[in-house]
């Protein structure tokens, strides 16, 4: 079984694959990711998943999740969507990640997202 941790630690690496994205930590405890200084994924550092992500297109069907909410402070009014699934209920990596690359193409510069999209 994969922790979550696990599951977490593997995103964090996968996104810092993306252009320009680095490790903010604004706060103790934390390891988010960033682009140009502008968080795109909030990630947990402790043993339980935590994620907050900007979805611009899709919030109203993570929203349907039980285990999603609007992010707190404000956030949720912009398309910011928190996730705090249990162990059993973490969503498969290629959803996970197709949720972080919706917040980072939100929060880069059009210049590094049209980068990623020459990966494609």
């Amino acid at each position: 079984m994969t922790t979550a941790k696990a599951v977490i630690d593997e995103l964090r690496a996968w996104g810092l694959t993306l252009p320009g994205a680095h490790i903010k930590a604004p706060w103790p405890d934390h390891a988010d990711l960033a682009v140009n200084d502008k968080t795109f994924a909030y990630l947990s550092t402790g043993e339980e998943f935590r994620m907050s992500v900007k979805l611009r297109y899709t919030s109203e069907v993570a929203l349907e999740l039980p285990f999603a909410t609007p992010t707190a402070y404000g956030l949720g009014k912009s398309g910011w969507v928190s996730f705090a699934p249990g162990d059993d209920a973490i969503p498969d990596m290629e959803q996970l990640k197709d949720w972080i690359e919706e917040s980072y193409r939100a929060q880069a510069p059009k210049k590094l997202v049209k980068e990623l999209d020459a990966w494609s």
